[in-house]
C-alpha cells in the first residue's frame, strides 16, 4: 500500500485528494494547510484523515511513502526539499520552483535519495494533447511551422506571481512535450492594471533552430475564456479548442505548396485546400491519467516524462520570459 500525504488543499488539493485517493492500492493518509477553514473542508470531504497545520508533520512521517505538494510556488522549494530529504517522492505543482537553480538542487537531491519528482503538467496528460503528439510523432503534419496559442479569460488574479508564471507553463510544458526541438530565444511584453506590481497581460514569443516560431497570448483581463492552440505544419494545419466538447481538435488539409524557386511568384494560386477530420480524443481526467501515472513510476521505477528535468525546463523559459519582460521585450538566448 503506497501512503500519500498532501499539503495544501486550495483550489487544486482536493482534485489531488479524490484522484490519488481512487487509486487501487493507494491510501491518502494526511493533509496539511495552514488556513483553519480549507482542513474543514478536508474534514468534511474525507473523514478519517489526519489534519495538520504544519507540512512538516507530514514531510517527516515515517509512514507516508510520497507527498502533493499543492502550494504557491515560492514554497515549493523549502517544502520539496524537506519532503525529499526525509525519503519522499514528490509531486509537486507546476511551476516547479521560481528559480532554475532551486530546480537544480532539488534534481540533484532526488538522484541521491533515488526519489521521483513528477511536476504536476497536467495537460500533457489530456486526450487531445495526447493524440496532438501522436500526429505530430507520425509526421502527419509534416515540418512544423508555428504554435500560436491563446489562454484568456477575466481572472483569476494570483497574488503571488504574475500572468507569465500562472498561465505559461501550460503551454510551455505543451510545447516542450511536443517539439523535439527546443527554442533557442524568447522575448516578452506585458502590462499590469489597477495598481498590481505584477503584470495581468502578456505576449510571448519563442523561436527555434529551425524558423518554427511560437506565440502565447496569455491575459486576465479577457471578458471571455478562451483556449484555443493553432498548430501549422508543412502538410496540415491543426486546431486545439480545449472548450471544445466533442470536436476539440480539428486537422485541416490546407496549406502552401511552393515548387522550386520560381513557385514563390505563383503563391496566391498555390494555396492547398483540401478536407478538414476531427480525430477521436479520449475524454478520461487528464488528473486521473497522471496520478495513476505517478503511482506507476514508483512501484515499477519508472522515470517520469514530466520529471524535474522537464519541469527545469519549463523554469527556465519563466524566467527568460520574466528577464525580457524586465528589459522592454529585448530577446533573450536560451
Amino acid at each position: 500500500m503506497l501512503k500519500i500525504g498532501v499539503i495544501g488543499y486550495g483550489y487544486w488539493g482536493p482534485n489531488i485528494v479524490r484522484n490519488f485517493g481512487a487509486i487501487k492500492g493507494v491510501r491518502v493518509v494526511s493533509v496539511c494547510d495552514r488556513d483553519p477553514e480549507a482542513l474543514t473542508r478536508a474534514r468534511r470531504d474525507h473523514p478519517g484523515l489526519a489534519l495538520y497545520a504544519d507540512y512538516r508533520d507530514i514531510a517527516r512521517d515515517t509512514a507516508v511513502d510520497a507527498v502533493a505538494i499543492v502550494t504557491p510556488v515560492g514554497t515549493h522549494y523549502t517544502l520539496a526539499k524537506d519532503c525529499l530529504g526525509n525519503g519522499k517522492h514528490i509531486f509537486i505543482e507546476k511551476p516547479f520552483t521560481d528559480d532554475s537553480r532551486q530546480a537544480d538542487s532539488l534534481i540533484a537531491l532526488a538522484a541521491r535519495k533515488k526519489l521521483k519528482i513528477m511536476v504536476d503538467h497536467t495537460f500533457l496528460f489530456t486526450g487531445a494533447v495526447r493524440r496532438i503528439k501522436a500526429l505530430i510523432d507520425a509526421n502527419v503534419l509534416g515540418r512544423l511551422y508555428y504554435y500560436d496559442s491563446t489562454r484568456v479569460s477575466l481572472g483569476l488574479f494570483q497574488r503571488d506571481v504574475n500572468v507569465i508564471w500562472d498561465l505559461a507553463p501550460h503551454d510551455f510544458s505543451i510545447i516542450d512535450y511536443l517539439i523535439k526541438e527546443k527554442p533557442v530565444a524568447i522575448w516578452a511584453a506585458g502590462a499590469s492594471h489597477f495598481g498590481r506590481p505584477r503584470e495581468d497581460i502578456a505576449y510571448i514569443i519563442m523561436r527555434f533552430k529551425n524558423d518554427m516560431i511560437a506565440h502565447c497570448n496569455i491575459n486576465w483581463l479577457s471578458p471571455v475564456k478562451v483556449r484555443s492552440t493553432l498548430i501549422g505544419g508543412e502538410k496540415k494545419m491543426l486546431l486545439w479548442n480545449d472548450l471544445e466538447k466533442d470536436e476539440k481538435i480539428k486537422v485541416y488539409d490546407k496549406g502552401v505548396r511552393i515548387r522550386g524557386r520560381a513557385g514563390i511568384y505563383k503563391l496566391l494560386i498555390e494555396y492547398r485546400s483540401g478536407d478538414m477530420w476531427s480525430p477521436r480524443v479520449d475524454l478520461t481526467e487528464a488528473l486521473k491519467i497522471e496520478s495513476q501515472y505517478f503511482v506507476d513510476c514508483i512501484v515499477k521505477d519508472k522515470r517520469p516524462l514530466n520529471d524535474g528535468e522537464a519541469g527545469r525546463r519549463v523554469v527556465v523559459m519563466l524566467e527568460a520570459a520574466q528577464r525580457s519582460l524586465k528589459k522592454g521585450g529585448a530577446v533573450v538566448k536560451l
